[in-house]
C-alpha cells in the first residue's frame, strides 16, 4: 500500500530549484534510505512531507504530495506533524527530566491523566530500544545521557505522540559505530508498526537498513529501487558512481 505518492513535484527557494519534478511513491511500513551528495535535494524532499519547507519565506513549489491519497497542503500542520515525526541530524533532548522529555507531547495534546502519561512514556521508551537503560533514572535530567542514548530519547519522544511515519534526517551523523548500530536496530524493528524515511550520506547505512533506495542528484531522482538491486545492479552509471564512492 502507498503512504505518499508525489508527483511532479518541483521546489524552488527563490532563484535557487531544489527538486526538479520528482515522481515517486513511499510504500506504507517500509524503510525507504534516500541517499545523495550535498545539496542533492534529499532534506528538501524529506521536508516537503511534513511541511517543514514552509518554514522558510523563499520557499514555493509545483506538483503534488500526498498522504494516504490526501495533498498534505490540505491537511492542518499540526495534525500532519503529529502524523509524521522527525528525528534529526543532531540530538535535540529538551531542558527536562528524561521522563518529561517524553512526556511532553502526550501532555501538550491534552493527556491528563497522570497514569495514561507514565504507561505512555514506558512504552514509547520500550519501543526506542532505551527503557532498560534508564528506567532508574527517569527523573534525571535528559542532558546526563551519552549521544546516542539522547538521540534514542528522541526517538521515544517522537513515538509518544503516536506517529505513522518518522522521518529521519541523519540520525546518526554525530554517533559512535556502537550507538549506530542501535539507532539502526531500533529502525529495523520500527518499521512493524511504522513508515520510516531514512536521509543519510552514510551509504552503507542505507544498504543496512533500507528496504528500498531513493538516489538524489543534483535535485533530479535518479533511480529508486530494492536496495539490493541498487547496490549489486544499479541501473544508472551514475547510482553505481555515487556508491562506488567516486564522487559526493
Amino acid at each position: 500500500m502507498v503512504k505518499f505518492s508525489v508527483e511532479a513535484l518541483d521546489i524552488w527557494f527563490g532563484k535557487t530549484q531544489a527538486l526538479k519534478h520528482v515522481t515517486m511513491s513511499v510504500r506504507e511500513k517500509e524503510i525507504l534510505s534516500v541517499i545523495g551528495p550535498s545539496n542533492s535535494g534529499k532534506t528538501s524532499f524529506l521536508r516537503m512531507l511534513n511541511r517543514f519547507n514552509e518554514e522558510n519565506p523563499e520557499f514555493r513549489m509545483s506538483g503534488v504530495v500526498s498522504m494516504d491519497g490526501r495533498d498534505v497542503r490540505k491537511i492542518d500542520r499540526e495534525t500532519l506533524r503529529r502524523k509524521i515525526g522527525m528525528v534529526f541530524a543532531l540530538p535535540l533532548p529538551l531542558p527536562l527530566s528524561i521522563f518529561d522529555n517524553v512526556a511532553y507531547g502526550p501532555r501538550m495534546h491534552g493527556e491528563r491523566d497522570n497514569r495514561r502519561v507514565a504507561q505512555i512514556v514506558e512504552r514509547s521508551l520500550k519501543q526506542a530500544f532505551i527503557w532498560d537503560e534508564v528506567k532508574d533514572r527517569l527523573h534525571e535530567s535528559a542532558f546526563k545521557l551519552s549521544g546516542g542514548q539522547q538521540q534514542r530519547l528522541c526517538i521515544g519522544r517522537t513515538l509518544a505522540v503516536g506517529p505513522e511515519v518518522i522521518l529521519f534526517d541523519e540520525p546518526c551523523s554525530g554517533l559512535d559505530p556502537i550507538s549506530t548500530a542501535k539507532v539502526e536496530e531500533t529502525m529495523m524493528i520500527l518499521k512493524k508498526d511504522y513508515t520510516i524515511i531514512l536521509v543519510t550520506n552514510n551509504v552503507k547505512q542505507a544498504a543496512r537498513v533500507g528496504d528500498r533506495t531513493a538516489f538524489f542528484l543534483s535535485g533530479e531522482l535518479v533511480e529508486l529501487d530494492a536496495t539490493d538491486k541498487m547496490f549489486t545492479a544499479p541501473s544508472d552509471k551514475r547510482t553505481d558512481d555515487y556508491i562506488r564512492g567516486k564522487f559526493g
